[in-house]
């Protein structure tokens, strides 16, 4: 039997019963590493991979996973399992990577938590961490809480998927917030590289089911950056590629898009990636052909889709516009796609409010594109609750124990926020996968 369909329907089961999982879960770290063929996911022993995660976020300002001042690292752990899902998106800053470098003294649990909601807030909630997860002390770094929930989600057989969310530590994403574009205030490309080179090759070594890494999120538009186009896209991507693949050979590499990871449609189509006239990518150009690297059968596509436009618009109609942003990948009987690759979902989701599922399209469209295409998706987001959110722009900017109402868990990370919107939204997009 194909892996995924099997995954689906125990999972289906554990979604059900929403029991803790057992002892002897098949571990995935038996499937690893995982490679590509065509335009598939493939695990060691050739069956078919897909993704059914939800993302964690590790971004923020605190730079390190959410919800611990609510649980433990093996209680958050335990909600993957419980939802069904088989892996999860990760998300780290290499503001974290950079402080390692510094030898920065802001990099223990005290520093960080104090450092970044301030006093006594950040006093209150260290505390709280540190009663939920007596493991940890004040002077655990930031590394050694991703450590301890790499092994946890090792010894409950999920599959990490680490994302690099932003650079500079803080909510994502803005144009213009600094964390958008190669080049931009926050974005510095050479610390970029080197915090991949660092944390691919500590992840192979200490995180037993550590199985990819996304290259970045939402690559947007910036005014003051290098130029913004595909020519740059592709020469920092590869690079970035590169040193992952030299830091450790097996992990799959997912390449985002544009515009907030709209569309990548020029990859598997072959087009050209052009530069831009009057910059200093002028005349240059590239196309991104797998065979073109040592990591050819590595390369996954990511793509975005949310529902800010909260789209009417019939199934056909849906799926034929979206199909053009990308998933064309996936189409070896389209004239048009010269590369095949694995397209991955990385992010969709919606507020779990009990009705929004019902109230546009969306939902059942995207159930109905993963039916029709077979490929693997995360949810936005498990987290029912920040430590805190920076947000440009904003009114206050900063709010701390803000309320994640996209969050598959209530504020406490106690109990499922809205058991109807799971039952008629993830539970479904892990069907869709048989």
């Amino acid at each position: 039997m194909v892996y995924a369909r099997s995954i689906a329907i125990s999972s289906l089961l554990s979604v059900c019963t929403f029991a803790l999982p057992s002892s002897n879960v098949n571990r995935r770290d038996s499937l690893l590493p995982l490679s590509t063929s065509g335009r598939d996911i493939v695990d060691s022993n050739g069956d078919i991979f897909h993704y059914a995660a939800t993302n964690w976020p590790g971004h923020q300002e605190a730079m390190i996973p959410e919800g611990l001042q609510h649980a433990s690292v093996e209680e958050i752990v335990s909600w993957f399992p419980k939802f069904g899902l088989n892996s999860v998106r990760l998300t780290f800053a290499i503001e974290m990577i950079d402080d390692i470098y510094s030898n920065s003294t802001n990099q223990t649990l005290e520093k960080t938590v104090i450092g970044a909601l301030g006093e006594p807030n950040g006093t209150i909630v260290l505390d709280q961490i540190l009663a939920n997860n007596p493991a940890f002390t004040k002077q655990t770094t930031r590394l050694e809480v991703f450590d301890a929930v790499a092994n946890e989600l090792a010894k409950q057989g999920v599959v990490l998927h680490l994302d690099n969310h932003v650079s500079k530590a803080f909510w994502c994403c803005g144009e213009n917030d600094g964390n958008g574009w190669f080049g931009e205030k926050y974005f510095n490309v050479d610390n970029w590289i080197r915090g991949w080179s660092y944390i691919a090759k500590h992840a192979k070594e200490n995180w037993p089911t550590f199985a990819s890494v996304g290259l970045r999120n939402e690559l947007r538009n910036a005014a003051e950056s290098e130029p913004v186009d595909w020519y740059t896209w592709y020469v920092h991507m590869t690079a970035a590629a590169k040193a992952v693949h030299e830091a450790d050979s097996d992990a799959l590499i997912f390449f985002s898009g544009l515009s907030f990871d709209t569309f990548i449609d020029p990859i598997p189509l072959g087009k050209a990636l052009n530069g831009t006239n009057g910059t200093s990518t002028a005349g240059k150009s590239a196309v991104f052909n797998p065979s073109d690297f040592a990591f050819k059968d590595k390369i996954v596509l990511e793509i975005h889709k949310y529902d800010f436009e909260a789209t009417q618009d019939d199934c056909p109609t849906f799926k034929s516009q979206w199909y053009e942003k990308g998933f064309q990948a996936l189409n070896a009987s389209d004239p048009n796609t010269r590369f095949l690759f694995p397209m991955v979902l990385s992010e969709w989701g919606f507020i779990q409010n009990g009705t929004y599922w019902n109230q546009t399209t969306y939902n059942k469209c995207l159930i109905e594109m993963v039916e029709d295409w077979k490929f693997g998706w995360m949810q936005w987001e498990l987290s029912g609750s920040f430590y805190l959110q920076t947000r440009p722009g904003r009114t206050p900017a900063t709010i701390q124990g803000l309320e994640e109402a996209w969050g598959l868990v209530d504020y406490n990370w106690t109990t499922v926020r809205s058991p109807i919107t799971v039952e008629n939204s993830l539970d479904k997009m892990i069907a869709a996968l048989k």
